[in-house]
């Protein structure tokens, strides 16, 4: 496995093609608005070297038997899945934003059952090819990018029917050694800081829209691809000379419109081509992964924030308060509730066809939707405590300018607990994670992130049992 520092070096040597802010960059290493998000990635690195650690961010791989990074891992029993939801937690504690590896583990434990059963249906070998695709991503360690989500252009028509066929990726011609892709992948999570991206469709298909019925993998610098970095809430204070006002500006996450411009695809590389009655279930399966995991990364960037609003209750001097601790006490009830169903749906797994364990579909689709609602709810409380200073404090230059300091330092303190620097500090923080940077990862993301709000309150309609529950009724009155 890498270490934090052998990760970083290995990025620095791709050659991708990346713009932020009308800026062509060489790379995302150093650059000030981008190494945070590389710094939480780097975090998945560090803690699997580190003892205390070390069983959970690592597993024995089932393919080869060598210790690897439980990012890479494909679950063989209800212990992987719920030792997932555990490191996904301690990870958003350690960096308080997205540390973006999970969307590619999900995607890789989703894509592997699926080629095993298209494999199963038409005599394929998109499993051995993928197979072999997983053991290089362990043996070397790699960081890989999930990517689903199309564009999709006028959501009310399916991709064959789009003014512009682009607007979802697409199949644009296949030669005797692979295919040519052309098309765009948004909101990719942490594509910059990623050494492979693993493709997948994004919706369930019909049969005019084979070409669209697509999976594969390339590493992110492969000619033809090229990432526009996304705009982040307060993004540029972290270009300023002040760690402060960016409030966490050592750990970030990134997002990129990532370009598919004629992409040539290996054939070895392929998973999916023209399998249109596979694509609904590859989309369903990695969905249940990613909202499993909501519970595990959402819950530990709470616990960040909850820490935080503490903090800045005692630091006002209303600690004691019986509100205030009403309220703290309730986002602990939150956060925990968003924990206990990703437990649940890992603890109520199943093994696949294919060897490897899947989600409880139902509580997985519980936990997201609880997801979609209570972080707000956190962020609402946090505020409410933190007080106005959180969005009016002076910037850090103010603080440090000989001229405006002892006014700043005269007039914001607080608590004799804290210095005025803290008080700001923390402050700061909460801005981050409920206003600024952060707030993309821990409110946006927990809304539209695997799927907005109704997404899962349809699979929770499919999978609620209606029906078996008015059968228990019956079975009580005696009614026939």
């Amino acid at each position: 496995m890498m270490t934090g520092e052998q990760y970083i070096e290995s990025i620095r040597r791709m050659k991708m093609h990346i713009f932020c802010l009308g800026e062509e960059l060489e790379t995302a290493v150093g650059h000030p608005m981008l190494q945070p998000a590389l710094n939480s990635v780097k975090m998945t690195y560090d803690l699997a070297q580190d003892a205390e650690y070390k069983k959970l961010m690592t597993v024995v791989s089932p393919l080869t038997g060598k210790i690897i990074n439980r990012f890479t891992n494909l679950h063989q029993n209800t212990d992987d899945l719920v030792n997932k939801v555990k490191m996904q937690r301690v990870l958003g504690q350690k960096t308080a934003s997205c540390f973006q590896r999970c969307v590619g583990m999900d995607a890789m434990n989703a894509v592997y059952s699926t080629t095993y059963d298209i494999d199963q249906k038409y005599g394929t070998n998109y499993n051995e090819r993928f197979k072999k695709f997983i053991i290089r991503c362990q043996e070397e360690d790699l960081t890989v990018d999930g990517a689903m989500t199309d564009p999709k252009g006028d959501r009310s028509l399916p991709p064959h029917l789009q003014a512009d066929p682009d607007l979802y990726l697409r199949v644009v011609d296949r030669r005797a050694d692979g295919i040519i892709v052309r098309g765009a992948k948004v909101h990719q999570t942490g594509i910059c800081n990623s050494h492979e991206v693993l493709v997948m469709p994004t919706i369930a298909l019909g049969e005019e829209d084979r070409d669209y019925a697509v999976s594969f993998a390339v590493p992110t610098d492969t000619e033809g691809i090229t990432m526009i970095i996304g705009r982040q809430s307060c993004d540029t204070r972290k270009l300023e000379d002040s760690c402060r006002d960016a409030g966490n500006c050592r750990f970030g996450g990134v997002e990129a419109l990532t370009i598919f411009n004629d992409v040539f695809v290996p054939n070895e590389r392929i998973f999916m081509d023209g399998e249109t009655k596979y694509a609904g279930l590859l989309v369903e399966r990695f969905a249940g992964y990613h909202r499993q995991s909501y519970g595990g990364c959402k819950a530990g960037v709470g616990d960040v924030l909850i820490g935080a609003t503490a903090l800045a209750a005692e630091s006002n001097g209303v600690a004691k308060a019986s509100h205030i601790k009403d309220k703290l006490i309730e986002m602990i009830h939150l956060n925990e509730t968003l924990y206990a169903c990703g437990i649940a749906c890992s603890c109520e797994g199943h093994k696949t066809p294919s060897g490897i364990y899947d989600i409880d579909t139902l509580l997985a689709n519980v936990c997201k939707q609880n997801v979609t609602r209570f972080p707000y709810e956190i962020a609402r409380l946090s505020q409410d405590i933190a007080g106005g200073l959180m969005v009016t404090a002076p910037s850090e230059k103010d603080r440090t300018n000989p001229e405006t300091a002892p006014f700043i330092e005269k007039y914001l303190a607080a608590s004799s607990s804290f210095s005025t620097s803290d008080r700001l500090k923390i402050l700061r923080l909460i801005e981050n994670l409920t206003l600024g940077s952060a707030a993309v990862g821990y409110l946006t993301e927990s809304m539209h992130g695997a799927g907005s709000p109704q997404a899962q309150r349809i699979m929770i309609s499919r999978q609620g049992s209606l029906e078996k529950k008015k059968d228990f009724a019956r079975s009580i009155l005696d009614i026939n």
